[in-house]
């Protein structure tokens, strides 16, 4: 049960030594226990929010099969046993009608921050957080614990700037955030589109155009920049035109519109509301 690439020291700095490597040769009574499933409650610092239910069934029918191949990870109470790491294997275990689960055991000494950097570490592990799962367990280990990002980073064995780029992402609007939880967006198009937060008719007009087209990111980073760009100047007013369209539609008595172009050309246009005036204003100009 090696701790991943990429995570520091992972379970390991959370874990004793010999309970990282429990297999036949290690000692039960010291490092594992089977536990009665309803004496085991609910983690309160659990960071995944959103629970795939097809997945989890598909995992209790391995574990009707196989069993729980990987113990959950307890801290004991005075009621009991509250989880720390494997929710979705309890989940499941309850489901396929287990009545005990394996377990590693760990003391009343294990603090609020440890559980959550293990659940968050559990779950990293697995690639089974959402971008927006993890940002709120970044979140939660720095408003709730008073870490800095370059705490969290060390402890999740990140770099700080990956949990910076995380807890980003907490900035998107409900719209964006369900996108990403939904898989219908990922974090680098949720990234590129935080510049239109502040805008949000243009935010909602830009997601909808990223998912429905498909767009990559660098071209949802040309998107948001010409969404972002400001309007191209009018061109300056023409008096002498101005002056020549009022002339013209006094004397024609209809409005006319004189559209110069850069060549020296351009065009008269005029324009009226009904048969009859058209018909008026012919013979009118006829006459002259």
């Amino acid at each position: 049960m090696a701790a991943a690439r990429g995570l520091g020291r992972g379970l390991a700095a959370l874990l004793p030594p010999d309970a990282l490597d429990a297999g036949p040769g290690a000692s039960p009574a010291d490092v594992l226990q089977r536990l009665p499933l309803q004496r085991v409650r609910p983690n309160p610092n659990q960071p995944r929010r959103r629970f795939d239910e097809e997945k989890i069934n598909e995992l209790a029918a391995s574990i009707r099969e196989h069993g729980v191949v990987s113990p959950i990870v307890v801290r004991r109470d005075a009621d009991g046993f509250v989880l720390v790491a494997g929710e979705r294997r309890l989940r499941a275990a309850k489901i396929a009608g287990l009545s005990e689960i394996p377990a590693v055991v760990r003391g009343a000494d294990l603090d609020a921050d440890a559980q959550l950097v293990l659940a968050l570490l559990e779950n990293l592990q697995r690639a089974d957080l959402d971008a927006i799962e993890a940002a709120e367990g970044y979140q939660r280990l720095i408003q709730e614990f008073g870490l800095r990002q370059e705490d969290v980073a060390k402890k999740v064995g990140k770099d700080r700037a990956t949990v910076a780029n995380a807890l980003r992402l907490l900035r998107l609007p409900p719209a964006g955030r369900d996108a990403v939880v939904e898989g219908r967006l990922s974090a680098g198009h949720a990234r590129a589109l935080l510049p239109l937060t502040e805008r949000p008719d243009r935010f909602d007009a830009a997601l909808k155009l990223v998912i429905d087209q498909g767009l990559n990111v660098r071209a949802t980073e040309s998107l948001v920049r010409r969404l972002l760009a400001p309007p191209a100047p009018r061109p300056a007013p023409d008096r002498a035109m101005e002056r020549v369209a009022r002339e013209l539609t006094r004397s024609v008595g209809a409005r006319v519109r004189v559209i110069a172009r850069r060549d020296g050309g351009g065009r008269v246009v005029l324009d009226y509301g009904s048969s009859a005036e058209l018909d008026r204003i012919i013979d009118r100009l006829r006459a002259e």
